[in-house]
């Protein structure tokens, strides 16, 4: 029997993520379904302090509405010499959500005088499962690395040009999927809540 799961995003880098994950974890019987998946319902606003509040948030918001266990992430990125910032703000850091090149390009303004060696960052990502009626878990994963002085790469999003995670020479925006999936904030949280999943998908099995 097949267990159907929602992601609550409309993002397909993140669907992709995930689904590739469950496969490697030997989840084939889960299926992951998007927000494009479901019917629509109305999503609150992120307004969480946290990453932890927003991501499990989004996944009570959309466990309610579908009646499926839901999974649910809030992400961004924590610059040392920004005191954190653009923390739970790094989707709307230039004022508009989601105009990923003006966020982008106002970070690398703001950290202009900052030399190499206080560049430093981690992209933050918690991840949330929330089940109709039933537990919910929230996991955390970091990738710490510096911010370069340029953009470069085309793979992934956000900030993901201006990233260069530690030991590499390459932003994340540079790496292939699977190299990032093993190493990044996103894949470390996911792959946490893989036992949670697997603990789901067996408990539907039985039933």
């Amino acid at each position: 029997m097949t267990t159907r799961i929602v992601l609550a995003t409309r993002n397909v880098k993140k669907l992709d993520e995930l689904r590739r994950i469950v496969v490697k974890r030997g989840l084939g019987d889960i299926e992951v379904l998007g927000l494009s998946d479901v019917d629509d319902f109305p999503e609150a606003p992120e307004t969480g302090q946290t990453f932890e509040e927003n991501a499990l948030a989004k996944a009570h918001d959309a466990a309610k509405a579908t009646g499926l266990p839901c999974v649910a992430d809030d992400s961004g990125l924590s610059i040392d010499a920004l005191n954190g910032m653009p923390g739970v703000l790094s989707a709307r850091w230039a004022g508009e959500h989601g105009d990923d090149t003006a966020n982008l390009e106002l970070v690398l303004r703001q950290l202009t005088d900052v030399p190499d060696d206080r560049r430093t960052a981690a992209f933050v990502c918690a991840a949330a499962l929330a089940v109709p009626d039933g537990p919910e878990v929230v996991v955390r994963g970091e990738w710490r690395g510096h911010i370069s002085r340029q953009p470069s790469g085309t793979n992934g999003f956000g900030y993901d040009p201006i990233f260069v995670p530690e030991g590499q020479t390459r932003s994340s925006a540079e790496l292939d999927p699977s190299e990032k999936d093993s190493v990044s904030h996103r894949g470390l949280a996911l792959r946490a809540l893989v036992p949670h999943l697997r603990e789901l998908a067996e408990r539907n099995q039985s039933t």
